[in-house]
């Protein structure tokens, strides 16, 4: 079986197209990857890219990636709602098929060597490939942003794992390391109140142990001026155990009780099937649901997926995307 590795870089500029460009030509010009998806917000100010390919030519994108990154992104300037630390921000990488999660591992060790000895940028491992339990999550991490990273970075306990020990002023630090699939999706509320976001997100994160809470969720509240509205934006971490259709089911819930409804969501960046399937087959079972539908297509109206921004099925679903460019028929276990 042919080894596919995944990578999901995040990046601190979603206004300036041209810079945008010019980190989608440094992935794309390595023979062997296929860049999937391209993300952007200008309200985050912030870019999701999606590749895959061979385990050696994806490392090599990434690296010319956060390279070009550095080059052209300067976060002394740079300012957005979404948390961040780096021009790269974070750089995961995901075994797809074929590989396992020490595979993984073993590239993202190497990436990140290489990105701190010859880019001179700071970087931390997560997820997989951090063994420290105080700094193995992104919020962890994160904490204190860029603007508290140079005084982080003096702490012992926060020595980078990978580069100088001084903080890159222009580039930050980057995040990186091996990590299963995750699915990023943001809830909109018909409201720009960030308090009722803010007090959804805490309900519904796993850390609250809350009676509302889900299994393997983050989540945060933020007022996205793309949509004029507050917006809950979830990371769920492992969607065979919190699936979208949960999350958008008791979003919902908590909403009601704060006298808002859901204004539609998003999915940033790509989305597995399974995850679309299991909306649509619970929407179709329902007595609103209109009949004649795919579950796919069930699934899109029924969280709302296509109200805030256009959902094409063959550019949002991760195992239609792979097909359409590598003739890959992706099987997600």
């Amino acid at each position: 079986m042919e080894k596919i590795l995944e990578c999901i870089p995040n990046f601190s500029e979603g206004v300036d197209q041209k810079v945008i460009e010019k980190i989608a030509a440094a992935i794309s010009s390595v023979r062997g990857v296929w860049l999937l998806h391209t993300d952007q917000s200008p309200a985050a100010n912030r870019t999701v890219m999606t590749f895959a390919g061979a385990p050696e030519a994806v490392v090599e994108a990434a690296f010319n990636a956060v390279k070009t990154a550095a080059e052209h992104i300067d976060m002394r300037l740079q300012s957005g709602v979404h948390p961040r630390i780096g021009a790269t921000d974070v750089c995961p990488l995901v075994p797809l098929q074929g590989m396992s999660m020490e595979e993984a591992d073993d590239y993202a060790q190497a990436l990140g060597r290489r990105i701190g000895d010859e880019l001179n940028i700071p970087v931390y491992l997560y997820e997989y490939s951090q063994v420290a339990p105080y700094r193995k999550t992104l919020p962890q991490i994160r904490k204190g942003q860029y603007e508290g990273l140079a005084a982080k970075m003096q702490l012992p306990e926060w020595k980078p794992d990978f580069g100088p020990d001084m903080m890159n002023a222009s580039a930050g630090a980057s995040v990186l390391g091996a990590r299963r699939i995750l699915v990023a999706f943001n809830i909109s509320l018909d409201t720009g109140d960030v308090q009722i976001a803010e007090a959804i997100a805490q309900q519904m994160r796993t850390v609250s142990r809350s009676e509302h809470s889900l299994p393997r969720l983050r989540a945060i509240g933020w007022y996205m001026a793309d949509y004029r509205q507050a917006q809950v934006s979830f990371n769920l971490l492992d969607f065979r155990l919190t699936s979208p259709l949960q999350v958008w089911q008791r979003c919902g819930e908590l909403a009601r009780a704060f006298g808002v409804s859901l204004a539609g969501s998003e999915v940033i960046g790509l989305i597995p099937e399974a995850c679309l399937l299991e909306a649509g087959v619970f929407a179709l079972a329902e007595e609103t649901a209109v009949t004649g539908k795919d579950p796919v297509s069930a699934a899109i109206a029924y969280m709302g997926l296509d109200r805030l921004k256009p959902f094409v099925p063959g550019e949002k679903i991760l195992e239609r995307v792979l097909q359409k460019h590598s003739d890959i028929r992706l099987q997600l276990r």
